[in-house]
């Protein structure tokens, strides 16, 4: 695998030792940190009481060769112009912050790491196929 954009629930998930996220970030080359999810993280970090620790696991992953964080461009703006105006236009719109991201994704062609199903409207987006939940037989 290429590429890979980590949203905000990823980002939780992998940190939460989550196999299925851990094996993306692990296959990846690069491993994409939006600002945007950086942002949000922060503020989640900021509303709980483990902001320290939680800021050195995230300084630590950062810190990885195979990541890079990724700022809004110019390019960016443009990709989200377009995509956003789709959205309205279909009548199908998501979140603004999740505009921002999918507009990251078809700027490097990564593909997006995520749990929230609303990202199936964005016309070229790659998305990540969740592996399958395992059960135990009995």
């Amino acid at each position: 695998m290429r590429a890979v954009l980590l949203d905000t629930n990823a980002f939780t998930a992998l940190f939460q030792g989550d196999l299925g996220v851990l094996d993306v970030v692990a296959r990846a080359d690069t491993v994409y940190a939006s600002a945007i999810v950086i942002g949000e993280l922060e503020a989640g970090f900021r509303g709980g009481n483990r902001y320290a620790s939680n800021i050195e696991v995230l300084d630590r992953f950062l810190a990885k060769a195979s990541v890079e964080t990724l700022p809004v461009s110019r390019e960016t703006g443009e990709c989200f112009g377009r995509v956003k105006q789709t959205l309205k236009s279909k009548g199908t719109p998501i979140p603004m912050n999740d505009v921002w991201l999918a507009s990251q994704c078809m700027e490097t062609g990564a593909i997006l790491v995520t749990f929230d199903r609303h990202f199936d409207v964005v016309d070229g987006l790659r998305l990540w196929a969740q592996p399958e939940k395992s059960t135990p037989e009995d």
